[in-house]
């Protein structure tokens, strides 16, 4: 089955199956095949074309995928261009939401530490 250009995989259950689309997530999944009343259990490769229709025609209301991501990208760059403090937050690539730096958002940043070794290394003898 395939919706907006993406392949719902056969062999799992078909609501997380829908998970592979960006935007659906399971509890999204669930509501839309509830919507339907197509039982969450059942694998993709068994739905009848009506079926497949029916959950089409829902998903096609929403906005996933691309229209998703482009609508989420023109939300921070207009934040980005009235200066606000999440805006700058996502220019300088550091965490928007209040989240700590000094030991997260490491690798982000650029400000990787090597571990040290616990032990001193022992000299072999040859």
């Amino acid at each position: 089955m395939r919706i907006l250009g993406i392949t719902i995989p056969n062999n799992k259950h078909l609501d997380i199956g829908l998970t592979s689309l960006y935007g659906i997530g399971l509890s999204r999944a669930r509501s839309i095949l509830a919507e339907v009343d197509i039982s969450p259990t059942i694998k993709a490769d068994t739905l009848t074309v009506d079926q497949e229709n029916a959950i089409r025609k829902v998903i096609e209301t929403m906005s996933i995928e691309g229209t998703l991501k482009r609508e989420i990208s023109s939300n921070i760059k207009r934040l980005k261009d009235i200066k606000a403090y999440r805006g700058v937050r996502h220019t300088r690539r550091l965490p928007a939401r209040g989240q700590r730096t000094k030991t997260n958002s490491r690798t982000v940043r650029g400000n990787v530490r090597k571990t040290m070794a616990s032990g001193r290394r022992k000299e072999s003898k040859t």
